[in-house]
């Protein structure tokens, strides 16, 4: 028996189902992802930052990257 070919039509609305499961999933797990760093953060204390400047610090880690700024952290300050 001959398989019927998938239109160009139907083959698009199942990409489009997949992104929108795909979108819906990636939100769920951010939200994860959230409530798991939510969890370290208040194991070390950071609840006691100030939500802006803390946004601030992350910004700037994100720039600098992880071990650079655990090298700049760990580094005497030449200021004095």
């Amino acid at each position: 028996m001959a398989r019927s070919k998938v239109s160009a039509r139907d083959a698009l609305l199942k990409v489009q189902r997949q992104r929108e499961e795909l979108a819906a999933e990636e939100t769920r797990l951010r939200e994860s992802a959230a409530t798991e760093l939510g969890r370290v953060l208040l194991e070390c204390g950071a609840e006691t930052f100030e939500p802006a400047q803390f946004r601030q610090l992350m910004r700037q880690l994100a720039t600098l990257g992880i071990d650079e700024s655990l090298k700049r952290l760990a580094s005497p300050s030449k200021a004095s």
